[in-house]
């Protein structure tokens, strides 16, 4: 199973893969259509269909003359099992941590200061205090 998941994840490492995979979300494709949008040729094409197909993502079939590409959509099932495992952690809200540095940055260091006006802490005496 793990040598599955490893090669379904490396096929949707390539940005080119995700995005064939995002148009074959709408109906099967003639290979030729799949390659239209790309600036590539049909060959780099080709190449990434035939990753795309060893990983189970999607098939191939001949219709005539024409190869057609349709969505596996079961190929994706150990991967999405694998990765709600960790659905149990809350998505991290940048923007509210960005929001929350700048709010915290903007107050400046509190410093806890004594009698004798000398910050707190296990640092090193101010210069010249002995």
């Amino acid at each position: 199973m793990s040598d599955d998941l490893d090669t379904v994840f490396a096929a949707l490492a390539d940005p080119t893969r995700r995005a064939i995979l995002a148009m074959l979300l709408e109906d099967d494709m003639a290979v030729t259509d799949v390659a239209e949008p790309f600036q590539m040729s049909l060959a780099a094409i080709s190449k990434h269909l035939v990753i795309l197909t060893r990983a189970g993502l999607i098939a191939q079939e001949k219709r005539g003359r024409v190869k057609w590409c349709k969505l596996e959509p079961d190929a994706l099932r150990a991967a999405s099992v694998w990765m709600q495992g960790f659905g149990q952690f809350d998505p991290v809200d940048l923007d509210a941590l960005e929001r929350f540095l700048v709010q915290e940055l903007a107050a400046g260091p509190e410093i806890e200061v004594d009698d004798d006006s000398a910050p707190h802490g296990d640092g090193p005496p101010p210069h010249g205090a002995r």
